[in-house]
């Protein structure tokens, strides 16, 4: 199992719009072969904070994930949206 961790950051004043579009992504993804979780959460200390915590069965699962249309989409608008790149941490369940 593969866990990753994204930090998403808005750009100020686009948090609304930054949510709703994350939060798009949710559905299509938990159908994906391999995807164990995709959680979505928002900083209680700054609105523009966003995390994805996720547990995929492999690499190969995230990499199909990354190529797929609703993510791809997601990219095209994400320039207008977010103050940068995902900032990804890729751990392994340890216990």
């Amino acid at each position: 199992m593969l866990t990753v961790i994204a930090k998403i950051t808005a750009l100020k004043g686009k948090e609304e719009e930054a949510k709703a579009a994350l939060q798009g992504l949710v559905a299509p993804t938990l159908v994906e072969e391999g995807c164990i979780d995709y959680v979505l959460h928002q900083s209680n200390d700054d609105a523009t904070i966003f995390y994805f915590y996720e547990n995929w069965e492999s690499q190969q699962h995230l990499d199909k994930h990354l190529v797929n249309d609703h993510l791809v989409a997601f990219g095209a608008i994400a320039g207008s949206l977010l103050a940068g790149p995902a900032e990804l941490s890729f751990l392994t369940k340890l216990s």
